[in-house]
Formats: structure tokens, sequence, C-alpha cells
């Protein structure tokens, strides 16, 4: 069915198209709360989805938390959702009542990275992932009159239904296994394209994964089909590495600062030519910097609140080690399309590498640079084998 929005809807005034149930933070660092909910119907350019099953990233939980500074409370989080389409709004015409879909992050459309094929880079990201509204100010969710903040990641999925804009929701096959493939429009895409899309290695270079949650082992897991080899997997907990063999680590490390350090230089020959780190911890993030090579690049997914600091040593950066920082891949590998059964995996390219480097044997230069100037940025994968 298609549903005619109020594109002009604020809150309090947004219509209760239908009841829900949410898991709800009513305050920061609040537990979450069950809560039966109203929810608006949505707008012109939105889809309402059935959530069939969400992905519980870190992120949900720093929101939970108080990472965010313009995060509005109560709020309901969630934004690796999956589900079957309910309704759509006037001006969609891609997607329609039936479809199964996986939701992925927002943009605007509109800013200067946008324009350009971007997205990742939107210059409204924050507000839209983090402000608690609509990009037009309303809160389509609500209890008893009073608006209860959402639109996180613009889908918050912690709910029976969730609101989505259309141009977020991929379209898969119908008969791909919705309730296990949330985690790809934010967890594996993160994981696996920083890896195939940012790092691009090729086959025998050697790679450290620092936590092997979700995005680690998926960052892993292409490193496998990348044809990384060492891929060694380091964590502090016993069943993380096991998980982390099964899924192709040829070495497990329990972290242990300067004797994992060791340990690595030599498994390696004297330093990895890639790291991920994925733990957000600085100590752990110094150790990844410092168990690289010359030339290594290091890569940082894991999300720290504001004000972490982290420090290096400067000669050793100097010897030609890079960190293109904390961004989320671009686009996954086409190799990929072999490996992974389904799912949406929206863009989000790695933003700045700073490279130290040697251009003459005596004379040594730091340059920022772009990572993935060439590249081509679509919103979202074709060619997987649940895409539509």
């Amino acid at each position: 069915m298609t549903v005619e929005g109020d594109a002009g809807a604020k809150p309090g005034d947004a219509p209760h198209a239908m009841k829900i149930t949410a898991a709800v933070v009513p305050a920061r660092s609040q537990p979450f709360e069950i809560q039966q909910l109203d929810l608006a119907a949505p707008l012109a350019d939105e889809v309402l989805v059935r959530i069939v099953a969400s992905g519980l990233c870190h992120t949900d939980l720093h929101a939970r938390d108080g990472y965010f500074p313009n995060l509005p409370y109560p709020i309901v989080c969630g934004h690796e959702g999956a589900g079957i389409v309910e309704a759509v709004g006037a001006a969609v015409t891609d997607l329609t009542a039936g479809d199964p879909v996986v939701i992925s992050f927002p943009y605007c459309g509109e800013c200067e990275p946008c324009q350009a094929g971007r997205i990742s880079y939107c210059a409204n990201a924050r507000p839209l992932k983090s402000g608690g509204r609509r990009a037009d100010g309303s809160t389509p969710m609500s209890r008893d009159g009073a608006p209860v903040y959402s639109c996180f990641f613009q889908q918050s999925s912690f709910a029976t239904f969730a609101l989505a804009p259309a141009k977020d929701v991929v379209k898969i096959r119908r008969d791909a296994p919705v309730d296990m493939l949330g985690p790809l429009g934010c967890g594996l895409q993160t994981g696996a394209g920083a890896v195939l899309n940012v790092m691009q290695p090729r086959g025998g270079q050697s790679i450290a994964v620092y936590g092997v949650g979700g995005v680690g082992l998926a960052g892993l897991m292409a490193a496998k089909i990348a044809g990384c080899d060492p891929i060694i997997a380091v964590d502090r907990l016993p069943a993380r590495l096991a998980l982390a063999r099964e899924l192709g680590a040829t070495h497990t490390l329990e972290s242990k600062g300067a004797e994992t350090l060791t340990e690595i230089r030599k498994i390696t020959g004297g330093g990895t030519h890639f790291a991920l780190e994925t733990s957000a911890v600085p100590e752990v993030f110094r150790l990844a910097v410092d168990a690289l090579r010359g030339l290594g690049i290091c890569i940082l997914v894991g999300s720290a609140r504001a004000g972490t600091d982290v420090s290096f040593e400067m000669p050793w950066l100097h010897r030609a080690r890079r960190h293109p920082g904390r961004q989320p891949p671009a686009r996954l590998h086409p190799a990929s399309r072999r490996s992974v059964y389904g799912g949406p995996l929206p863009a989000r390219p790695a933003r700045h590498a700073l490279r130290a480097r040697r251009d003459q044997p005596c004379r040594r230069r730091r340059r920022l640079r772009r990572d993935d100037q060439t590249r081509p940025h679509p919103a979202a994968l074709t060619g997987i084998g649940i895409l539509c």
C-alpha cells in the first residue's frame, strides 16, 4: 500500500498512524525500557519497514551512554535494521509493500560532498545520525502526545516498525535470510570495506586485526578473501580469538602490550603491512601503529568518546607509517560478491590518509592526501547475489 505522508509534520502534530513497541533510552546512561509508542505515517519520500531483526552495534550503546553531545532523550536507537516494507510514501517508486530490505546510513544528498557523489562525507551526517529528528525537524515517534526522539541514523530500528528515507533502504532477494542481514548496513561494510577498498591488499601481504568483534571479524574475513597471509587476530577474549581462528585467522594473540608487539614482529618478520583497529582503546591503537612495517597502513574504525587522546612516537611515524584515520570504508570489493550471501553495502570511503614517506634517501616528507580520490562512489553495491 502507498501512504500519503504529511510533509509539514512537526513534533506534536505528526499523524499517529500506528502503535509500535520500541526499546527506549529514557535518559542518558539509563537502561533500555520496552514501551508502546505512536509512529506517524511515512512522508512522501519515506518507507515504513516492519523490523524483522536489528543488529546491536557499539554505537547504539555509545548513544545510550551519552557519547554524542547533540543526542536528545528519550531516544529510540538502532541502526542496523532489516525487515519487510509495510508501506511507502507517495513519491517512492522503487520499493513496494512486501519487499524485503536492509536499512543503512543516512546522507542529505544536497551538500557539496553529496553532490560530488561522496555521500559518506555528508556535511549534515552528524545531525542526521544523532539529532533525534527527521531532516525537516519533525519527530515521527511520540508517547501520550509528547515526542520521543528517534530517527537514529534516520531509522531507529530498535522497534517493531521503523521509518527511513527510501534512498537509505535497499531491496534484497526474497529468499534472502532477512533475520541475519541487519549488520550488513553498518558493521560488515565498515570492517570488510576498510580492508577491500581502502587497504586493497595484495595476496600474501600481512594484516593484524585488533579487536575481533563484529567489525573486526568482517575485516578478518575480507582479508581472507583478499589472500592476506599471515592474518593475525588480537583480542583479550579467548572465545573471540577462537572464532577468529575458525573464520580465517592464521594466528591469534591475546592483547598484552609489548609482549604482543614482539610476537607480531616475529610472525611477520618486522611488522604488518596493514592493521585494522576496531577497539578504540588508545593503548591498542598505539600497538597497532607500532607493529607496522615501513609503509604500513593502519585504519582506525573504532568509535571513541569525544576527548579521547592517543600518543605516538613521531620518529617512528617518520619512518613511513601511514594512518588513514577513523573512517568507514568505500564500497565492497567485487571479490566479496562471490563470498557474501547478500546485503546492501552503501559506500563509506576512508576520508584522508596521513602519508609519511621518503621521496629521496635523505629527504623525508609528510603529506595529507585523499585516500580514494579516483574511486567511484555508488550509493550501494549491485551484483551481490541477494540484491535485486
